[in-house]
Formats: C-alpha cells, sequence, structure tokens
C-alpha cells in the first residue's frame, strides 16, 4: 500500500497532562485553520478498539437476510443496521458506497431523554458484540469530553463549559463497512458533506482515501499515523462558535486500483448535545468583523439534528 501524506501535523495527547493550554492551543489552532485536527497518542484501549473491530467485521460479513434483521425502517438508521446504498451527501445524485452499525447511549428506563433515544440493537449471531462496542462508545464519549474541555479553553469559555451540555447527548458510535470498490462504481464512498454533530472522532482512518477540502477550495488528504485518531468539527460546534471553528466539507474517495479489491473499515463517535440544548450564538463569538449568522434563528439540538437527518435520506 502507498503511504499517503496528511496534510495535518498530529498533536500528542500526552502533551493533555504535561500542559494543558499548549495541547489546546494546538488543537484550537488546527481546528480554527481546518476545521479537522490528529491526534496521536489518544490513549485508548487497543485491546478493546481491536475486539469491537473484529465483531463489526463480524458482522459485516454475515449473509445480507440475517443482516438485515437489524435495519429498522423509518427511525432514521438512529441504532443498529443501515444497509450499503441508503445513506447519501446532502443534494448527492448517488448514494453512497458504504454500510453502517449505531450504537447510542444507553439510559435509565424513565429518563425523559429516552423519548429522543431509542433503544441499541445487538446481534445475538456475534459473542461479545455489546460489551464490546458499548465499551468503545464509553471510551470515546469520555475522550470526546476531553477534547471539549481543550476547545472551551482555546475559545476562552472556562473549561467546564460544554460538561453539562453534552454529558447525556444524543451521541453515536458508527461503524462502517466500505466494501471493495468496482472500477465502474457509480459513486464514491462517501460524498463530500459537513458532520452535523457538535464534533466526530473517527478512528480506522490510516486506510487511504479520507480528504478535507481547505479553505482555498483544494482538497487534502488526511491520513493519521497508526495509533491516530481524527477529530473535526461539526455544524452544531460552527453554528454555536458563528463560524470561529469550521465545519469543512470532507469526503472518502474511491481506492486507486491496486487498492479496489480491499474493503475499508473505519469508527467515527458523532458527539452530540443534550438533546434539549439550544443551539443560540456564543455572544464572545460575535464582533464587527464576524457579525451574528444565526441572529433570533436559536435551535434545539434535536430539531437541527431531525432536519439534518432529512437532507441525508435517514428520515
Amino acid at each position: 500500500m502507498t503511504a499517503v501524506k496528511s496534510a495535518i501535523e498530529p498533536v500528542s495527547m500526552r502533551l493533555y497532562d504535561q500542559d494543558f493550554q499548549a495541547f489546546a492551543d494546538a488543537l484550537g489552532t488546527s481546528f480554527k485553520r481546518y476545521g479537522f485536527a490528529v491526534i496521536a497518542d489518544h490513549g485508548l484501549d487497543q485491546a478493546t478498539l481491536d475486539a469491537a473491530l473484529d465483531d463489526a467485521k463480524a458482522f459485516f460479513a454475515l449473509p445480507e437476510p440475517t443482516k438485515k434483521k437489524y435495519h429498522l425502517l423509518g427511525t432514521g438508521g438512529a441504532r443498529g443496521l443501515t444497509p450499503f446504498g441508503v445513506e447519501a451527501a446532502k443534494g448527492a445524485a448517488t448514494v453512497d458506497l458504504k454500510e453502517f452499525w449505531h450504537v447510542g447511549r444507553e439510559l435509565p428506563q424513565d429518563h425523559p431523554y429516552r423519548k429522543y433515544m431509542r433503544d441499541n440493537l445487538w446481534p445475538t449471531e456475534i459473542s461479545g458484540f455489546r460489551q464490546h462496542q458499548y465499551g468503545m462508545f464509553e471510551a470515546m464519549d469520555a475522550l470526546g469530553a476531553k477534547v471539549l474541555r481543550a476547545i472551551a479553553r482555546y475559545l476562552e469559555l472556562g473549561d467546564a463549559y460544554f460538561e453539562d451540555k453534552v454529558e447525556l447527548g444524543n451521541s453515536i458510535l458508527r461503524t462502517l463497512h466500505y466494501p471493495p470498490v468496482p472500477a465502474d462504481a457509480p459513486g464514491v464512498r462517501a460524498g463530500a458533506h459537513e458532520d452535523i454533530n457538535v464534533i466526530t472522532l473517527l478512528l480506522g482512518a490510516e486506510e487511504a482515501g479520507l480528504q478535507l477540502k481547505d479553505a482555498d477550495g483544494e482538497w487534502l488528504d488526511i491520513a493519521p499515523p497508526p495509533g491516530a485518531l481524527v477529530v473535526n468539527i461539526g455544524d452544531m460546534l460552527q453554528r454555536l462558535t458563528n463560524h470561529v471553528l469550521p465545519s469543512t466539507t470532507h469526503r472518502v474517495v474511491n481506492p486507486a486500483p491496486e487498492r479496489r479489491g480491499y474493503a475499508r473499515y473505519s469508527t467515527p463517535f458523532f458527539l452530540h448535545f443534550n438533546p434539549d440544548f439550544m443551539i443560540e450564538t456564543l455572544p464572545s463569538m460575535i464582533t464587527t468583523d464576524n457579525p451574528d449568522r444565526y441572529e433570533g434563528r436559536a435551535i434545539m439540538a434535536e430539531d437541527f439534528l431531525t432536519e439534518r437527518l432529512k437532507e441525508i435520506r435517514l428520515i
């Protein structure tokens, strides 16, 4: 496999404890410039990650009729399987060449947020699937909270600003399977799009294909080294910060001819606000040079999510 040089230099998570201000500045500078950052030495337990990926590969290898038992029509793909050829980028003429599995937050039976969050599905065919996938969900959720703490420091909001706004967010762990791509494929693995949520943490992007659209319109390759993850700003945080932190267009292009026969797997964690959080421009992000782009248009996080899911054909 030919190595792809990444456009973004990694920031080590070790700096988080050694010099938090330096970590926050490095991360924030990358986000402000690209809408993306790469974090090395992420500290996630590799055995948990490996087990979750092995389970996902075993699930996607099941016969189609077996897999489709876990596809719930009319749910927007909130939990379980979204089959191949369903999701599309906003405004795209063709669907993405992928299938994926969603795991979400588990809440007590009487919790008021359960009206926004469906129950998880767990395939009985794969032993340990629930333990490994939900273990990964919790690990990514905790790491995401640390990244948001650094973003809050960079934006001078107070380190704990995001804590009570995302602690029970409608977040999603997505395990993606991009099958081998024929030469005459009608589309791409993932069309150009922006993420809906607050931030996305992505594992498994070492296989080439992920690109972001730079401010000058050029597509840049993002290929983190082993043991690193990609983090990007989503539309909800872009809106909250009045575009100080941009939600950048990105895509997953089809592989080079010599890699067409290989599947690609990746695992994004879409970190969301609590469903009833009102997304309203932060006053400190409004200046003479950057007037409020969303004046009078505050929106509840759950309503924003629903609008966007309709645009990408999941609802």
